[in-house]
């Protein structure tokens, strides 16, 4: 992963000094995870547990330092499904009200209540993980947690191509422009489809050298240990903390 640093997977990690971020990643993988379950299982009539839940989220973006103009724009990776949410009042049945002067589907206001809150609470906490931990220590942090470690490579080698697979896509992009074909309307999609299956080829061609040429360093399957640092008990309770919370507000909302 170290050709990624400078990379666009890379650059969703923000440096700062916050108390998050200098959290072992392990720690952060599974507070995330833990508080994400919760937030699903919590019924959604329980309109206080996620104003109590949104309050401890937001916290945790301050904490972070990111700032409110970096939140808000991460944030729109959950704009497909707000544009889903928004339609289900219209298409759902049951009870209907109105809602000046346009009958909606009571069940579905519900349904759209419950998709926006919590997508909009579990991207929250992955955008504060993401923006505090750098994708090499997400790695290590999930070969601390005992998941498999040709998974953990697996999952490196997929975000690492990402990037190849887009600057490769951009040469095409930038080759097909210099001999006059601009990509931008609907009718070019037969070019288009075709300069899909030759990234296909080309990708997997450059894929096959690389690994060639990891397999001469030394590589043996699985991605080298960069530190062994180990989170601390003190470190584990502070953190397991924050969804021990959530657990209270919900069994205190469904009592």
């Amino acid at each position: 992963m170290s050709g990624a640093h400078g990379s666009t997977v890379s650059r969703i990690f923000i440096p700062g000094d916050s108390r998050i971020h200098r959290l072992p990643s392990e720690t952060k993988l599974v507070a995330v995870v833990a508080a994400v379950v919760v937030m699903a299982v919590t019924p959604r009539q329980e309109v206080v547990a996620f104003v109590l839940y949104a309050v401890g989220a937001w916290s945790v973006i301050a904490m972070t330092g990111i700032g409110l103009a970096t939140y808000v724009k991460r944030l729109a990776v959950i704009i497909p499904f707000v544009l889903f949410a928004v339609i289900v009042p219209f298409l759902g049945g049951g009870e209907s009200v109105q809602v000046v002067g346009v009958s909606l589907s009571v069940d579905g206001l519900w349904a759209t209540w419950n998709i926006l809150v919590k997508a909009g609470l579990g991207a929250t906490l992955s955008i504060a993980l993401s923006a505090t931990t750098r994708v090499p220590e997400l790695l290590h942090g999930l070969t601390r947690l005992r998941v498999p470690r040709l998974l953990v490579a697996i999952i490196a080698f997929m975000l690492r191509y990402i990037d190849v697979l887009v600057e490769q896509l951009g040469r095409m992009r930038r080759s097909m422009v210099a001999r006059g074909h601009d990509p931008r309307w609907l009718w070019q999609v037969k070019p288009i489809a075709s300069s899909a299956g030759a990234l296909f080829v080309r990708s997997y061609e450059r894929g096959e050298r690389v690994h060639q040429a990891m397999l001469a360093r030394g590589y043996s399957g699985v991605m080298p240990v960069v530190t062994d640092r180990q989170a601390s008990l003190r470190e584990w309770l502070s953190v397991m903390l924050y969804p021990l919370v959530f657990v209270v507000v919900l069994v205190v909302a469904v009592m």
